[in-house]
């Protein structure tokens, strides 16, 4: 069975276009090219370009796609792997469903909402990851904490977030080198962020504890395709590893 460009394009719910430059950059080439210039797609060419969807909407850039793609070896681990990132979103999903219908029947029944259902699903998606690196208390502090702030104070976190982010992708689009004084300057505010956030071995003051949590969460920022995006592509996100693997082992 094969899709012309167009039947793929109109069932995956993208343009032709970019098909076209999917092609063009080496990610998912046409099973063949039939003598009129029609590109023909077969179901390994679809289940690739599934692979490709799915890790997009993860928030991977297509370099970090195409490396995945390229340095993969078993392409079933690399689909339970999608599988568990889908089921997981789809668990945090139903947790608002339900915390958003219990909004609504409590409200047509002229009740109080209970304060402990109102946000299940909204900040817990990184919870059995926490609890299990770092502990229950951990997770549930840091949760009361964030839950604790006014919207206000909620917003003004995200920008400040926002604002490390976005330097450290400027740092990496100016070719800055992990131990340089402003990777390691970024690091050190990367750090005091970490610090800010109660329950954490930072706030804590733990230095063993937080030397091994710095790393951790650069190791992350690279292997978790979650955040593997969140610095542009994977070269921002290798050199936030970097920086902070350097900033823990010789200034923390």
């Amino acid at each position: 069975m094969e899709w012309t460009i167009q039947e793929l394009a109109a069932r995956a719910g993208v343009t032709s276009r970019t098909l076209r430059h999917y092609d063009r950059v080496g990610l998912l080439a046409p099973s063949r090219v039939g003598t009129n210039g029609y590109r023909y797609y077969d179901p390994a060419a679809v289940v690739r370009l599934q692979r490709i969807l799915l890790m997009r909407r993860l928030g991977m850039g297509l370099p970090a796609i195409a490396e995945v793609l390229a340095d993969e070896v078993d392409v079933h681990e690399g689909l339970r792997a999608h599988l568990a990132a889908l089921e997981e979103e789809r668990d945090r999903v139903e947790r608002q469903i339900r915390s958003v219908r219990h909004t609504l029947d409590a409200l047509r029944k002229g009740a109080e909402p209970r304060m402990d259902v109102l946000l299940a699903g909204f900040n817990d998606r990184y919870e059995d990851e926490v609890v299990a690196r770092w502990g229950e208390r951990a997770y549930q502090v840091s949760n009361d904490w964030w839950h604790g702030k006014t919207l206000d104070q909620q917003q003004a976190w995200k920008r400040d977030t926002e604002d490390l982010v976005a330097a450290w992708v400027a740092a990496a689009k100016a070719g800055t080198v992990p131990a340089s004084d402003h990777a390691q300057s970024l690091a050190a505010r990367h750090v005091r962020w970490l610090s800010l956030i109660p329950g954490t071995p930072t706030h804590e003051g733990d230095r063993e504890r937080s030397i091994e949590m710095v790393e951790c969460l650069g190791d992350m920022y690279v292997d978790d395709p979650r955040f593997a995006g969140m610095y542009d592509d994977e070269a921002g996100a290798r050199l936030v590893r970097d920086a902070l693997r350097t900033y823990a082992r010789t200034r923390m």
